[in-house]
């Protein structure tokens, strides 16, 4: 079905106005909280294959200021999720190494179903950065059963 199609056939009657308060609410609680992730990912990484994550080293492979990786670092400590020692860089705590493990087993969830539906590689991982963010546990829930029943 063409785009403008599917477009025309949702203009016709809206949601109720709870109904869509909490779809547009559900969306900007994830991106609220998707840099949060993406950087909890990134610093687990950076520890597992480095030995440590150096915000000098998270703000390159984020494509951000230094500036801007001092800022959320700052946010990840205040949230709990993350330390850091004098020349030593950022550390995860407990909770922040719980939140990259669960980020990282949804990134692969999502790229094994696009990929199971023909999405080419590179544009998987691509496309599951924002997703990730965004699927619910029940559609997670749903791809994980869809991948089970292929094999």
């Amino acid at each position: 079905m063409p785009i403008q199609t599917a477009m025309a056939d949702t203009t016709d009657t809206l949601p109720a106005e709870v109904t869509q308060a909490r779809q547009f609410g559900k969306t900007r609680t994830a991106q609220s909280t998707a840099l949060l992730e993406d950087y909890a990912e990134l610093i687990a990484d950076l520890l597992a294959t480095a030995g440590e994550a150096r915000p000098t080293d998270i703000a390159r492979r984020l494509g951000v200021s230094h500036a801007a990786a001092i800022k959320t670092i700052a946010r990840l400590k205040r949230e709990g999720l993350a330390t850091s020692r004098p020349y030593r860089g950022v550390f995860l705590t407990p909770e922040g190494e719980a939140l990259a493990l669960r980020v990282k087993a949804r990134h692969r969830l999502v790229v094994d179903l696009l990929k199971a539906v023909g999405v080419p590689e590179e544009a998987a991982e691509q496309d599951a950065e924002g997703i990730e963010h965004h699927v619910s546990e029940v559609t997670l829930r749903a791809f994980a059963a869809f991948l089970r029943n292929l094999r």
